[in-house]
């Protein structure tokens, strides 16, 4: 029961989130875009606190519900770097990030988003195959 509950909620908190988000502040939830305006504007309350509650919400949950993130191997910091790097310049080439296309594009039936989901998705295939 477990397996079906927790997806269940966490899909309904993301989408609870997100309409409540569009219908108070007028925007799309997009984390790409939110971290974006927090690193560069300069009336940025309403993004840090947004930030901070993600971070503190999957970090009490994660204590609460002893979970963990194996790392399968080590990785180096620089190979980090680069792929965050190369991540944020992607989520700004495309527009947004899943948060964004995924979660609250596609529910808005925008062709745009669902294109990008797509293409999200088959590149994540690509580089898990060739990778693995």
């Amino acid at each position: 029961m477990e397996t079906v509950f927790n997806p269940l909620v966490g899909g309904l908190l993301i989408g609870t989130a997100a309409t409540i988000y569009l219908l108070s502040i007028g925007k799309v939830i997009g984390i790409s875009g939110i971290l974006s305006q927090f690193l560069f504007r300069d009336n940025r309350m309403m993004q840090f606190l947004f930030l901070l509650g993600l971070i503190l919400g999957g970090s009490v949950y994660g204590v609460f519900t002893e979970q963990t993130v194996p790392f399968p191997e080590n990785r180096s910091p620089l190979l980090l770097i680069i792929s965050g790097l190369l991540v944020g310049y992607g989520t700004r080439l495309g527009g947004g990030c899943t948060s964004g296309h995924g979660v609250c594009g596609i529910s808005r039936i925008s062709p745009r988003s669902i294109v990008a989901t797509v293409i999200f998705v088959l590149v994540a295939i690509i580089t898990v195959s060739i990778s693995h």
